[in-house]
């Protein structure tokens, strides 16, 4: 009943934004005479800024339509690889580029759609064949397609790395830098051709004990018969997915705004003095991030509570108690050069979360591990902005660079594990 009340108010707000678009537009048209009254415009700028934040946003679209390799433009078209009922293999193929590294760069799935990626993929571009996994919105997948948990998850990432073939280099951000850890442990035991050349790790909490943050007290401080109850609710009539017990991503959307809401009600007062000041440029800029950020999709709930439960509450990976369908995830099997990247400032995945996974990655040379650290940066930081494209994404292109060459000769010298900018 809560996502159908959720539903109603949806369609109230829908209705809200469309009419203060039209009065914005009212209120500041030049055949208006309140447009040349100090009352007039600034009425306008809230009524947009009101309609901006109640408007719905559906799922963005990633609009890289060309890179620049060479000094050149260079198109780009997008070309689903492969299609799986929660999820596809997208490729973002260049006019005239093959033979460049493959790079598989695995989307979180929290809440927001691949497109949040947008910046980590037009930056890796240039120089790598990249793909990534669009995750579906579970809402708008039948029921007769059956549920989706976290082995699902592992299986879909190792059959993604299959399809795109040997000399595959992965990133993962965030979320699923657990369940590509445990593919890259699961591939190396069984000798799969597949495994990937190299993995960059962002980000991500494979080891959530170390340093929690608030994301973790969250999942820890109630049991997980609470979740069960609480947060998972069935898909409403309206959407193909209707039924379906999912996790809805307007919930996570309104945990995250809560954790930080001092910060999103000073970005909406800044947009309102952007607009009202003629600062487009900067008020569009707010716009795009907000337009992104609040576009969600639910989550099955078989993959949410699994993951509250294996990762944040048991914390199995580290305790090397990790099962995927009956086989005992085991990182000291791992064959794959791991590059740990975490934020200095990230609130979500704490300093330590994602360098454990170096640690437990017992078998595996300390030449073939690397530790960065990037100071000032926060969870997003790192994998967009400037900080991302001058100093983080660079460290993971040598990184590949380095395993992209050494497929074909020995090893290289060893590795700094030190981090800092």
């Amino acid at each position: 009943m809560l996502y159908d009340s959720y539903q109603m108010q949806r369609t109230m707000l829908d209705a809200a934004s469309a009419a203060a678009t039209v009065g914005a537009n009212w209120l500041a048209s030049p055949m208006n005479p309140l447009a040349y009254t100090g009352f007039g415009p600034v009425a306008a700028s809230a009524l947009e800024v009101f309609a901006h934040a109640a408007q719905p946003y559906g799922k963005p679209s990633f609009g890289l339509e060309t890179t620049r390799i060479g000094g050149r433009e260079v198109a780009v078209t997008e070309e689903i690889v492969e299609t799986r009922a929660f999820g596809r293999l997208l490729r973002f193929r260049r006019a005239g580029r093959e033979g460049d590294p493959k790079l598989l760069i695995v989307a979180p799935m929290s809440g927001h759609f691949a497109t949040l990626l947008r910046g980590t993929v037009e930056r890796m571009l240039p120089a790598h064949d990249v793909h990534i996994t669009d995750w579906a919105d579970a809402k708008m997948v039948p029921l007769s397609e059956g549920v989706f948990d976290f082995d699902d998850y592992i299986d879909y990432v190792t059959g993604f790395l299959e399809t795109m073939g040997k000399g595959t280099h992965v990133i993962a951000v965030c979320q699923p830098a657990v369940p590509v850890y445990a593919a890259l442990a699961l591939m190396a035991a069984a000798k799969n051709p597949c495994t990937p050349v190299s993995a960059t790790l962002m980000g991500g909490p494979i080891d959530p004990s170390k340093a929690p943050t608030q994301v973790n007290d969250v999942a820890t401080e109630r049991p997980f018969s609470w979740f069960q109850k609480t947060v998972i609710m069935k898909v409403p009539m309206g959407y193909p997915g209707v039924g379906r017990r999912v996790y809805p991503g307007w919930v996570q959307l309104a945990g995250f705004m809560a954790m930080n809401l001092g910060n999103h009600m000073q970005s909406h007062w800044n947009l309102f003095k952007d607009i009202a000041g003629g600062d487009d440029e900067s008020a569009d800029g707010t716009k795009a991030f907000y337009e992104e950020y609040r576009s969600v999709a639910d989550l099955d709930a078989a993959f949410y509570l699994q993951t509250v439960d294996v990762v944040f509450q048991r914390h199995l990976l580290p305790k090397g108690e990790l099962m995927h369908r009956g086989v005992r995830v085991d990182p000291s099997r791992i064959t794959t050069p791991l590059l740990a990247i975490e934020g200095e400032c990230d609130d979500i995945s704490g300093l330590g979360q994602t360098k454990a996974g170096l640690d437990m990655a017992t078998g595996l040379p300390a030449a073939d591990k690397r530790y960065y650290m990037a100071e000032g940066a926060g969870h997003y930081g790192i994998f967009n902005g400037s900080r991302w494209k001058t100093k983080i994404a660079p460290i993971v292109e040598d990184w590949i660079a380095r395993y992209e060459a050494s497929r074909a000769r020995a090893p290289l010298a060893m590795v700094d594990m030190g981090g800092g900018d």
